[in-house]
């Protein structure tokens, strides 16, 4: 369960406040929080900033990231982990010191990582900055990486006044074709999502 103050305050300010893109999951939910209540006090960038600094001193640490993996940690012992994380900051964003409490409060810890990353989506959302994958089973010839680039920069996604950010992961699981992720949409043409249509038509038509 979340912590009732900490989303009754967002609430009162999400009137006001609309994160410039939705996203989905638990992470999601968490991050968009989060943005919610940094915009509402116009910290995003501090926001922003602690959320990184955090993000590098758990990277740096893999004692501090198997903690934070750990399901099983006591209420205490959460606790204890989230003073020891706030102390490690010196200029810690309160937003992002409540998001830890709550975190802590409801065995959370370990969604840490996952959203910062969400947040970062947002935060480049609200700067104008359009986040996107296309996933490929080989890294994508320059040529027509950059015809991808265009041709998603140009299209109603990304929008007028944007500015598109692409990354191209290579996963050989989806065996060819690609996969478009921006913002809230997937787009899947790769063959393994072929495949997958193809067999559930044959189990049907069984």
């Amino acid at each position: 369960m979340f912590n009732r103050v900490f989303f009754r305050s967002l609430a009162s300010s999400a009137k006001a406040v609309k994160p410039p893109i939705q996203l989905f999951g638990l992470d999601g939910t968490y991050a968009t929080a989060l943005f919610t209540a940094a915009a509402k006090s116009s910290s995003v960038e501090a926001a922003s900033k602690s959320l990184s600094q955090l993000s590098q001193t758990i990277t740096k640490d893999s004692k501090l990231t198997s903690i934070l993996s750990n399901p099983a940690l006591s209420a205490d012992d959460r606790k204890i982990v989230v003073e020891t994380l706030t102390r490690s900051q010196s200029d810690l964003d309160s937003s992002v010191a409540n998001l830890l409490k709550v975190l802590g409060e409801n065995n959370r810890l370990d969604l840490l990582t996952d959203v910062t990353k969400q947040f970062s989506k947002l935060t480049d959302a609200y700067n104008g900055l359009i986040q996107a994958t296309v996933t490929t089973a080989q890294p994508l010839d320059p040529k027509l990486f950059k015809r991808v680039e265009k041709s998603l920069a140009q299209s109603k996604l990304v929008g007028q006044g944007k500015t598109l950010k692409l990354e191209n992961v290579v996963e050989p699981d989806i065996k060819g074709g690609l996969i478009v992720e921006i913002a809230d949409r997937t787009v899947d043409l790769s063959i393994a999502s072929k495949i997958q249509k193809l067999n559930q038509l044959l189990k049907e038509a069984i």
